[in-house]
C-alpha cells in the first residue's frame, strides 16, 4: 500500500489578500462614517442642551478632539490530505482561523473653565454679525439670533429670568433692513489704525428711491444721521453720536437660552411645575411672530425627524419636512464654531499602521 499525504499552507496568502483592502481604501469609508457619526452626535448634543436648559437644567459639551483608528488583519488557512490506492480508505481536512481588530481611539474634551467661557459666554463681536451679513445670511435672521440691543431698539429674549417681548420697531427695523441687504445697498468696510481696527457698515440706495425711502426709516429708526452713508459698528447699548451704531450682541448661552423658551413641553410638565410655560411673543399686533426653531414633544419617537432626542419620559424633535427649522438649527451649530475665540493647543500627530 502506497499512501501519499498532501499539507498545503496558505496562512501568508490569506494575510496579504486582507491587507488589499485596508490601508489607503479605509480612509475615504472611515471619513465618511465618522463625519457622519460625529455630526448626527453634534446634533444631538445641542438638541440635548437646549431642552435641558429649558427644564433648568445646565448644559454640557463635550468636544471630539481626536479620531484614531488602528486595524489588526491576521488569519491561516490549512488544508490537508490522504490518499490511498484502496478505494474504500482515503481522508481530508480543512480548517480556517482568521481575526479582524478595529480599535478606534475618540478623544472627548469637556468645554469647562476658560473655554466655557471663551465658546458659551463671551459676546459674539459685531464685526462677525456683519460678517455673516456680507456672507448672505437674512440681516433679519442674524438679528433675531444673534443681537440683542441696537441703538437703544431691543429684541425679544425668551429666558424667563429676563423675559420681554421686542420693541415695536424691532421687527419693522430688520424688515426694512432685509429690503435693503436683498438690492444689495447695504455692506460693510474694515480699517486698521495701529492697532485698533474699526468697522463700519455702508448703506447705500441713491440710484432706487424706494431704497432710498428705506434707508431713510432705518436711520430714522436708529437715530442716525440721514446724510451720512456709513455709520462706525462698535459693541455696546447707547451710541456716542448719530454715526455709531451700537450693537449689544448675544452670548451663545443667551441663544440657546431665548431659542429654548419656544420648545414646546408637555402640558403635564408645566402643570407639574417641572418647566415654564412656552414664550409667546406679543411685539406685534397685526401679525404673529413664529418662532425660529420649531421643536415639537411627543411621548413617542417619531419617525421622521431630523434630529431626536429623549429627556425623561418625553421625546424632542425636529421635523424632517420643516425645512427652515432644520437650516436655521444647522445655522445655531455653524454660529457655535464661528464664535470661539482665544488660543488653543496643538493636536497631537500620530502616526498609527492600518495593516
Amino acid at each position: 500500500m502506497i499512501r501519499i499525504k498532501i499539507i498545503i499552507s496558505v496562512g501568508v496568502s490569506l494575510v496579504l489578500f486582507g491587507c488589499a483592502g485596508m490601508g489607503a481604501p479605509t480612509v475615504p469609508r472611515d471619513r465618511f462614517d465618522y463625519t457622519a457619526a460625529i455630526s448626527d452626535s453634534w446634533k444631538n448634543q445641542m438638541l440635548f442642551n437646549m431642552v435641558k436648559i429649558r427644564y433648568g437644567d445646565a448644559p454640557v459639551f463635550l468636544d471630539v478632539s481626536s479620531v484614531i483608528s488602528q486595524y489588526q488583519l491576521a488569519g491561516a488557512l490549512n488544508l490537508g490530505a490522504t490518499i490511498n490506492y484502496s478505494p474504500s480508505s482515503g481522508s481530508g481536512t480543512l480548517g480556517w482561523a482568521g481575526t479582524y481588530v478595529e480599535r478606534p481611539t475618540i478623544t472627548y474634551t469637556p468645554i469647562m473653565g476658560d473655554k466655557f467661557a471663551r465658546s458659551l459666554m463671551s459676546p459674539i463681536p459685531p464685526p462677525a454679525i456683519l460678517s455673516l451679513m456680507q456672507a448672505g445670511y437674512p440681516v433679519d435672521l442674524v438679528f433675531r439670533l444673534l443681537v440683542q440691543e441696537i441703538n437703544g431698539v431691543r429684541n425679544r429674549f425668551g429666558g424667563e429670568a429676563r423675559a420681554r417681548s421686542a420693541d415695536p420697531e424691532f421687527y419693522s427695523l430688520i424688515e426694512k433692513m432685509r429690503q435693503i441687504q436683498s438690492s444689495g445697498a447695504i455692506g460693510m468696510r474694515f480699517t486698521r489704525k495701529e492697532k485698533e481696527e474699526a468697522t463700519f457698515m455702508v448703506m447705500r440706495g441713491e440710484r432706487d428711491p424706494a431704497i432710498k425711502a428705506l434707508s431713510a426709516e432705518v436711520r430714522k429708526i436708529l437715530g442716525l444721521d440721514p446724510n451720512a452713508k456709513e455709520f462706525n459698528v462698535v459693541y455696546g447699548a447707547v451710541p456716542r453720536d448719530d454715526k455709531e451704531i451700537a450693537i449689544l450682541t448675544r452670548s451663545i448661552l443667551e441663544v440657546l437660552i431665548d431659542v429654548s423658551a419656544d420648545i414646546e413641553v408637555p402640558a403635564a410638565h408645566v402643570e407639574e411645575k417641572r418647566v415654564g410655560s412656552t414664550h409667546v411673543e406679543e411685539a406685534v399686533k397685526d401679525g404673529k411672530i413664529l418662532p425660529l426653531v420649531r421643536i415639537h414633544s411627543t411621548s413617542e419617537k417619531h419617525k421622521d425627524a431630523f434630529v431626536s432626542i429623549q429627556y425623561r419620559d418625553t421625546y424632542f424633535w425636529i421635523d424632517d419636512r420643516d425645512l427652515m427649522s432644520k437650516k436655521i438649527f444647522s445655522f445655531l451649530m455653524f454660529v457655535f464654531t464661528l464664535v470661539e475665540t482665544g488660543e488653543k493647543g496643538t493636536a497631537p500627530i500620530v502616526t498609527v499602521p492600518t495593516n
